[in-house]
């Protein structure tokens, strides 16, 4: 589960209650069911009607990559294809054919298979480059679905409330009845707005932030295979794709840098 989603909607709602309560309000005021009704239900309906039928069915997978973190560890996967370099060198990328067909990643068992099969080098780049391209677009897809949603629950906020003051122009010989009702009419404002920028955006932000790290690693593990397959020194293969890690300073640039830090010193 990865709890900074939980913790920011959390977090974004309870300043907004929060502070309503502080100045004074009530938390009944927030209640109105017609209101969310318009906004949530107004909302559900735009998105279905912009998107077919098989993007929608994977909404549950889009939730589960926002709601849910999944455990990469790079270093494992560096440390595994300098492993197999250095197998590859002693005997032969035809010893790799068992750990190829046994890797649990689909993207880097694709890319092993390959090599082992004696796949030409550029080819091999091409299908693993357009494997990355269609994930890079699935991702894309889902957030799209939320990015659609946050751009329509303020119009449907704003529709809310026209329809909630046309309803109060209506029934202006009741007085008493206005200021109650022109509240409860914005309240379907705020539902959009703080909907779209507490829920839907940030939701639709964090599941392109997905895409990016996923993005990374398969770049990583093109790189690692193609240095495979061109038998490259195992050392120089565990250089090169660990400069691929967040925050890392590796070869010259981390000597410099710890030359500087010394002479700061």
């Amino acid at each position: 589960m990865d709890i900074t989603t939980w913790i920011g909607i959390i977090i974004g709602l309870t300043a907004l209650v929060g502070g309503y309560l502080l100045e004074g309000g009530h938390i009944n005021g927030l209640l109105v069911g017609t209101a969310a009704l318009i906004v949530f239900g107004g909302t559900i309906g735009a998105v279905i009607v912009s998107f077919p039928k098989k993007q929608l069915r994977q909404l549950p997978k889009a939730l589960s990559i926002a709601f849910r973190e999944k455990q990469r560890d790079p270093d494992k996967i560096i440390q595994e294809i300098v492993d197999m370099a250095t197998t590859a060198r002693r005997a032969g990328v035809l010893s790799l054919e068992s750990r190829a067909m046994e890797h649990e990643d689909p993207f880097l068992r694709k890319g092993l298979t390959m090599i082992v099969d004696g796949t030409d080098p550029e080819l091999t780049k091409q299908i693993l480059e357009l494997d990355m391209d269609a994930v890079e677009k699935n991702y894309s897809n889902l957030a799209k679905i939320f990015e659609s949603a946050g751009g329509y629950a303020p119009t449907m906020g704003i529709i809310g409330t026209v329809m909630g003051l046309v309803h109060v122009l209506s029934n202006l010989a009741d007085p008493a009845s206005l200021a109650g009702s022109i509240a409860t009419a914005f309240t379907a404002t705020l539902y959009g707005v703080a909907s779209a920028n507490i829920i839907y955006l940030p939701i639709a932000a964090k599941i392109k932030q997905r895409s990016e790290e996923q993005t990374i690693e398969m770049e990583m593990m093109l790189e690692g295979i193609l240095a495979l397959q061109a038998g490259e020194n195992p050392q120089l293969i565990r250089m090169k794709l660990t400069s691929f890690l967040p925050g890392e300073l590796t070869g010259p640039a981390k000597q410099e840098k710890g030359t500087d830090d010394g002479e700061a010193a």
